[in-house]
């Protein structure tokens, strides 16, 4: 079955926020299983790059190549895979950043987690807690679409 992730742009009009414009990506979601999450992690970490990033994040990134990622990453494998069971979680790390992953029960899936264990500390799960999603009307990230379809398209190629 087919899904379909929108992103509305807004505009006011009468007072009213209304629809200006829609961007969409429709695609074949990815069955939930172990075997499948871990290709997604996989093909996700893959296609990180500073494009990716806001100015803010790219001067640690040199050092620290997961740094600045854990949103749109765990964003990404969120609409990725064909499941109900992912929970986006969020928690300040020690330097009060804030740091994203996805919980299902007590497993927890963090494509970013080496950016705290190339340094040899925990990432922090013990202070998380479910979130939604940053932005106005949790909408999907530019950010976590453009990775959504630069991860589709490395599944479209494996394919052929």
């Amino acid at each position: 079955m087919s899904k379909t992730i929108n992103r509305h742009s807004y505009e006011k009009k009468d007072g009213e926020w209304v629809i200006k414009s829609t961007y969409s990506i429709d695609f074949e979601p990815i069955e939930y299983n172990s075997e499948n999450l871990d290709k997604v992690i996989k093909l996700v970490k893959n296609n990180l790059d500073t494009s990716l990033l806001s100015r803010t994040y790219k001067k640690e990134n040199k050092h620290n190549v997961y740094y600045g990622h854990c949103y749109h990453s765990t964003q990404a494998i969120y609409y990725l895979m064909d499941t109900d069971k992912l929970v986006p979680y969020s928690g300040k790390d020690d330097n009060g950043e804030l740091h994203w992953w996805l919980q299902d029960g007590d497993k927890i899936i963090d494509a970013t987690s080496e950016q705290y264990e190339n340094k040899g500390i925990s990432p922090p799960y013990n202070k998380g807690k479910q979130s939604k999603w940053y932005g106005w009307k949790n909408r999907p990230h530019k950010r976590s679409l453009s990775l959504i379809k630069r991860v589709l398209m490395d599944i479209f190629y494996e394919s052929i």
